[in-house]
């Protein structure tokens, strides 16, 4: 039964949601808010929808980059390097970016009769990234469902497990990582220094599987 929205920003983890959930998944939501890489992130969401034959939505939530401080909405040079435990790389956090996207998803579901909103955080993004806990989830879970006559529930299986651990869910989907997209500097290549680019790297590593990425490096 197709009832769920899913936030797809079109990298890694939520592209393999949206395979590995496709036949309950109603219509895909991505968020154009301005960040360095949200142009290809974009592009490989909607071609994976295609390839499924789900309804794909982009919406703009612009008033981010306009309003919003984050080395992410800054440009390329603004994007420190190095693993996501490292202090830099809490410049990269977008103030709830994931409770404003998941609000919208929430309305949008309701509006369409549907009854969940899924997301793909897990357990890599929790040190730095405080709307990717499983404190903030659960709570905006009630939120949602307090707030909706349809009680809409948020799903994110993947809160408790890492990038690694669902790569391999994808590897055994076989889905093609080619036309997944992660680099906070949003080159044409990804840059293979900054934080999301590493974690890609190693995912990749702890699953067995050949990166198919093409790194400036």
């Amino acid at each position: 039964m197709k009832d769920s929205v899913i936030v797809l920003s079109g990298g890694m983890d939520s592209t393999t949601l949206l395979h590995q959930e496709r036949e309950s998944i109603a219509c895909a939501v991505s968020f154009d808010y301005g960040s360095n890489h949200n142009t290809r992130e974009i592009a490989c969401a909607a071609e994976n929808c295609k390839m499924l034959g789900i309804e794909h939505l982009v919406i703009p939530l612009d008033f981010m980059s306009k309003y919003f401080h984050s080395s992410l909405l800054e440009g390329a040079d603004s994007i420190p390097e190095g693993n996501y435990n490292d202090e830099n790389m809490k410049s990269t956090v977008v103030p709830f970016r994931n409770g404003i996207m998941l609000a919208v998803a929430c309305g949008l579901a309701e509006s369409r009769g549907l009854k969940r909103v899924m997301i793909a955080n897990h357990s890599g993004d929790h040190a730095i990234y405080p709307d990717c806990r499983s404190a903030f989830v659960n709570a905006m879970g009630e939120a949602m469902k307090a707030g909706t006559y349809e009680n809409i529930s948020i799903y994110a299986p993947y809160t408790g497990i890492g990038k690694g651990e669902i790569a391999a869910i994808g590897g055994a989907l076989g889905l093609d990582y080619s036309k997944t997209y992660s680099c906070y500097k949003g080159g044409e290549k990804h840059c293979g220094k900054c934080g999301t680019c590493m974690e890609r790297k190693e995912a990749f590593a702890i699953a067995g599987l050949q990166d198919p990425t093409e790194y400036e490096e």
